[in-house]
């Protein structure tokens, strides 16, 4: 199940996640509702991670400075660390085989924009 992400920061999961797939979309973007699809599937399948959904101009609150440059784009952290910031098509072996080379891997977190850093440092308080 996709979390709204309205609902993220006081979610009861949010700090025993080994991660957080965070999907940034908008709400006039086909691929993304395609996407939503596939991630819904995607989550069902893996419950021990925690899956969200932020439409970036009615989320842009939360989501802060964050630009995203292609739709669907995901934000994948472990910790409040971002370990993933890019954009995704809506292809579900694609999104499975990423989550589960994250998951399993103990890779420290990558350089990305400062945005996404402070959106994952303020997800992780």
């Amino acid at each position: 199940m996709l979390t709204p992400a309205h609902q993220l920061p006081h979610h009861p999961r949010l700090a025993e996640q080994p991660l957080v797939v965070m999907a940034l979309c908008a709400d006039w973007c086909g691929t993304c509702r395609e996407f939503q699809v596939v991630l819904e599937r995607v989550a069902r399948a893996h419950p021990e991670i925690l899956f969200a959904w932020a439409d970036i101009e009615d989320d842009a609150e939360l989501v802060g400075d964050i630009d995203v440059d292609d739709f669907p784009t995901l934000a994948i952290f472990r910790g409040g660390r971002p370990l993933h910031f890019g954009a995704s098509l809506p292809l579900e072996p694609v999104v499975t085989r990423l989550l589960e080379s994250l998951a399993h891997s103990s890779a420290g977190a990558i350089a990305v924009p400062h945005a996404v850093s402070e959106f994952g440092a303020r997800l992780a308080r």
